[in-house]
């Protein structure tokens, strides 16, 4: 008998470099299967928390970022105050749910270029909230001199209308003045990304800010020049401070003024900071951020070292468990400072030499410990959760950077990812690794971090149907499956829904699904008329209380 071609068509197991049969919401992905297109509010929210570094294993940095400019171009001629929502949601979660805020400056400084009066006006409010440091105010004024400027004959010069001053003033006024002028002592000139100068005294003449009080007045004449000193230090502690840290010129006399004055680290004279005898000092005076993102500082120039005093007082503070959950130190935070020391080398600023350290293996295993502390006040859902990590080739190709040093792969990340869940979780979780077969996973709840920078992916093709047949064919029932993955699936003889809605059939109706993307590339596996599919970004810090709630849910 003849072959039936029509007999190859079904809605039930279509492979997946087709089209489900009556679909007309599926696109191609960039490794030729068809996965469900995310709209635009969701890519969008994706571009906040990943960004486009590094590219993927499919998609290159540059085409990445130039399609994720266009959907933030679209979102905002849609709706840009609700652009200007989300990037500030982004921008100020806390825990953080962003590695930098770079991102949402952009989409701030978009909104500012492109939109329309009503996304300006929510732009000026939220510029404060989401440029709260001069570095940050430097990147916004950076990007909206490219989208927004004017080219003149030395380069691109801002068009800075009445909003745009008025925005750019309300930063000398959100707080207050000491808290301005605090800031401003600390960063008073940084570069735009493109590498030119910025002056926050350049800034005041331009947006030409009313003061509220003669307190705030006296600052802004300080900054701007037109203030001596002696005067601006009678009314504004910090100037106080800061002017007596720039009179330092020997590491006794920083330590003496660190010590007494508690002057922060960064008021002192850049010669200072590369003193190891006023890092010892500062050991026990700067916050917990801050030691956390000075370790590599701090060992470059020797005050870390093996057996030190100051490597005792820093492993001390690192494992204080009431001093993490004070400072709200999330377990993504140490993560990201634990891969970051580990590396041994960090480059911020590519036109600038690397820098290169040799970790202290006490800083390291108190950073351990401290990222197991870190969850100590996370309650597990109760739930049974079966997590699947994409192993697939394209998860070892792209980087995942931060501070210019590098975590690891896509994978890495992602199985890092996979233990903090598993941490929470304890008994009541699975983990296996899929690319077009299914894999025992490395991971456990007692995984050591370090561990996972020696792991490699099977490599191969990727089918994310597999957790769902994997677990149907063994009858195990989970109330929610987790995937982390780049959603190149393509290898499959049906769809990742397809072989969902077998399982919720078979074994479980009311399983839920979170697919957690670990690069930014614009659609997933999950159907969107599904509501009890829920896609999410990878790297956000507050991915395991958002598994924790769906899933409760």
């Amino acid at each position: 008998m003849a072959r039936d071609p029509l007999a190859s068509v079904s809605t039930i197991a279509t492979p997946q470099t087709r089209r489900i049969p009556g679909r007309t919401d599926q696109v191609r992905n960039a490794a030729g299967g068809y996965v469900f297109a995310k709209d635009t509010w969701t890519r969008l929210e994706d571009f906040l928390v990943l960004g486009t570094n590094g590219g993927t294993y499919y998609v290159g940095e540059d085409r990445l970022t130039a399609e994720n400019a266009e959907v933030l171009f679209r979102a905002i001629a849609e709706d840009g105050p609700r652009v200007v929502a989300l990037l500030t949601d982004v921008s100020t979660a806390r825990p953080s749910r962003a590695p930098k805020n770079r991102p949402a400056l952009f989409a701030l400084a978009a909104a500012y270029a492109k939109g329309d009066a009503d996304t300006r006006q929510a732009a000026k409010l939220a510029l404060s909230k989401v440029a709260r440091t001069t570095d940050h105010l430097a990147t916004f004024f950076g990007y909206y001199k490219n989208l927004g400027g004017k080219a003149t004959g030395r380069g691109t010069a801002p068009v800075a209308g009445r909003s745009l001053r008025s925005a750019l003033g309300s930063w000398f006024l959100t707080g207050s003045p000491d808290d301005v002028a605090f800031k401003a002592c600390k960063a008073a000139q940084r570069k735009t990304p493109s590498g030119e100068a910025f002056s926050l005294r350049d800034v005041l003449r331009i947006a030409h800010p009313a003061a509220d009080g003669d307190q705030r007045r006296t600052l802004f004449g300080w900054i701007a020049g037109n203030v001596t000193d002696g005067q601006a230090r009678e009314v504004l502690p910090a100037v106080d401070r800061f002017l007596t840290a720039k009179t330092v010129t020997s590491a006794a006399e920083a330590v003496g003024v660190v010590t007494e004055r508690r002057v922060p680290w960064e008021f002192l004279p850049d010669a200072m900071l590369t003193e190891p005898s006023v890092w010892d000092a500062l050991v026990d005076t700067v916050g917990m951020t801050a030691l956390l993102r000075n370790l590599a500082r701090m060992t470059r120039i020797g005050t870390l070292g093996p057996m030190s005093d100051a490597t005792r007082r820093a492993v001390a503070r690192l494992t204080d468990a009431d001093a993490l959950a004070k400072a709200r130190v999330h377990p993504m935070d140490v993560f990201l400072a634990l891969r970051v020391y580990g590396s041994g080398r960090a480059q911020p600023n590519p036109r600038a030499a690397a820098h290169t350290w040799q970790p202290v293996p006490a800083i390291r295993d108190a950073l351990e410990e401290a990222y197991e502390a870190s969850f100590g006040h996370i309650e597990p859902t109760g739930k049974r959760l079966l997590v699947a990590v994409d192993s697939s080739g394209s998860m070892s190709y792209a980087g995942v950077t931060a501070g210019g040093s590098r975590l690891g792969t896509v994978y890495e990340v992602a199985c890092a990812m996979a233990v903090m869940l598993a941490r929470i979780e304890r008994d009541n979780l699975h983990v296996i690794d899929v690319d077009t077969a299914v894999h025992a996973s490395k991971v456990t709840p007692r995984t050591n971090l370090r561990e996972i920078a020696s792991w490699r992916p099977s490599g191969g093709g990727t089918d994310l149907s597999l957790p769902f047949t994997w677990a149907k064919q063994r009858r195990l029932e989970v109330d929610g499956v987790v995937v982390f993955t780049d959603n190149e699936t393509w290898s499959g003889r049906s769809h990742p829904v397809q072989a969902l809605a077998g399982y919720r059939k078979s074994v479980n109706p009311n399983t839920r699904v979170v697919v957690a993307a670990m690069t930014a590339g614009g659609y997933s596996v999950g159907a969107p008329e599904d509501e009890d599919v829920l896609n999410v970004v990878g790297l956000d810090a507050s991915l395991p209380m958002i598994v924790n709630g769906f899933i409760r849910a």
